[in-house]
């Protein structure tokens, strides 16, 4: 196959599409290059004025370079081949939406820190407990999450996965989608 595409080679032909620079950019996507990305790296650092970022269908492992992206609220990495969170803390004052759904994920402690989260899209990824799960409650204005695919959901009846879900995460407002009724 051929040699991954870099952050700087997405960044310039994202800039040839869109006859813009990027650092002045609030809204960037480099989803589905071809060769896909493997690596985040430190060029992302310099899309300072950037609000959404999506990185949605490559093929990255681990999440890095972001710690200059002061204004970001909106971090898609979908459909990547990512394992953990570790990496995202730096962005735990602004982040407020982060897609992270068919990956690989079975640990999500670094949510913990996510100050300013809302939104969490983290289906079809491979949570298994409820200790796991209950990290989403940590962050105080998470709201609305999504969470079918996880073996923790697929393991149970919908109906009890649900209760126990509205149960546990008192401040949930919409689940798969759904607006919780209490």
């Amino acid at each position: 196959m051929a040699k991954p595409t870099t952050i700087k080679d997405a960044l310039a032909r994202w800039e040839e599409k869109n006859k813009q620079e990027a650092i002045t950019a609030t809204e960037i996507g480099l989803q589905f290059q071809y060769p896909p990305i493997e690596k985040m790296d430190a060029q992302l650092s310099t899309l300072v004025e950037c609000q959404k970022l999506s990185l949605s269908s490559n093929m990255i492992e681990k999440i890095s370079g972001i710690s200059g992206m002061k204004n970001l609220r909106v971090l898609c990495l979908a459909r990547n081949y990512l394992k953990n969170l570790n990496g995202i803390e730096s962005l735990g004052e602004t982040l407020e939406e982060l897609w992270v759904s068919y990956n690989n994920i079975e640990k999500i402690k670094q949510i913990e820190s996510m100050k300013a989260l809302k939104v969490l899209y983290i289906s079809q990824n491979v949570i298994k407990d409820w200790a796991e799960f209950m990290r989403i409650g940590v962050p105080p204005g998470l709201s609305e999450i999504t969470f079918t695919g996880n073996p923790l959901y697929e393991n149970m009846d919908p109906a009890n996965f649900l209760a126990e879900a509205i149960r546990r995460l008192p401040n949930l407002k919409k689940l798969d989608g759904e607006p919780i009724i209490r």
